[in-house]
């Protein structure tokens, strides 16, 4: 099997979380490439004057948001640095992981969705209504899923707040005291005008997370993890294409249960053969499947 394979593979049956990391990382890969390319035939271009970049980034300017309005969520997958997107992607598997813990995968992309429109949102609104920022700043690009990953962390903060987790050179720290410095950070940061509008953005994501868990806080389990939501236009991309079906059965038995490991083990074993005489391309897509399932078992 190819690594583009696996890569393939791996981003339609993994979980939500999974494709989110993915999208991040291809969006900045394939911006950096056509960056390249066009380094090569029409002249090197900087940060600030990537037309890709500006077409896909938030803008300060209302005006120009109304005329490039998807950048309300486009800019939440769109990273130019290296570091930024290393730092938000591993953020983003770390709280998602968390996250998954006590939520499900359909309110984990909600939330990354929410938290990153109302931190847009609060840098909007910010730079145009709170003049420091409106003079300092007259026009400024937003991007990166930092209030995406703030809106994640501060859910799973409000809604397990005693919950711990190892940090090294600290030992167990609770999930509450994490938020609280992430958003004294920020805070702290904003009158130093360096990245500001970033900032401003993680402090609305943070509202958003913490808001949404609260939300949930009176209700019965049963509700926090089946309460119908609201459905996502991108949900598509991140469903996982399962066409599975649960029942329920009574447990299996020891030897039931090893005859269907040996059956399962014939399977492979098959599919391998196939694949030493007529090569990975002429296995089905459920074959192909089955292989990728027993790879993640090992």
């Amino acid at each position: 099997m190819t690594i583009w394979q696996e890569i393939k593979d791996s981003y339609k049956w993994g979980s939500v979380l999974t494709r989110l990391i993915y999208i991040n990382i291809g969006v900045f890969v394939l911006l950096r490439l056509i960056q390249a390319f066009f380094t090569f035939t029409t002249g090197p271009y900087a940060e600030s004057s990537y037309p890709l970049l500006q077409w896909l980034s938030m803008p300060s300017n209302p005006l120009s948001l109304m005329v490039k309005p998807w950048t309300l969520v486009s800019y939440m997958f769109v990273h130019y640095q290296f570091l930024h997107v290393l730092f938000n992607v591993l953020y983003l598997y770390w709280f998602g992981k968390l996250f998954l813990e006590f939520l499900n995968s359909r309110r984990l992309l909600y939330v990354y969705f929410g938290g990153g429109i109302l931190g847009g949102l609060v840098y909007l609104l910010a730079f145009n209504l709170v003049p420091s920022f409106y003079h300092y700043f007259p026009s400024g690009l937003l991007m990166g899923a930092s209030a995406s990953v703030m809106a994640i962390l501060f859910a799973v903060a409000a809604y397990a707040p005693n919950h711990r987790v190892y940090l090294m050179f600290f030992g167990d720290v609770r999930l509450k005291y994490i938020a609280l410095v992430a958003v004294i950070i920020d805070l702290i940061s904003i009158p130093t005008l360096d990245n500001t509008g970033g900032h401003l953005a993680h402090l609305g994501g943070a509202l958003f997370g913490y808001l949404y868990a609260r939300s949930m806080a009176g209700k019965p389990v049963q509700h926090r993890h089946n309460a119908p939501e609201w459905k996502n236009p991108l949900v598509g991309l991140f469903k996982p294409k399962s066409k599975m079906k649960v029942t329920h059965r009574r447990p299996l038995t020891d030897m039931e249960y090893n005859a269907i490991k040996v059956k399962r083990q014939a399977e492979v074993d098959r599919i391998l053969d196939k694949i030493k005489m007529s090569g990975y391309d002429s296995l089905t897509k459920d074959e192909k499947k089955v292989l990728f399932e027993a790879s993640q078992e090992r």
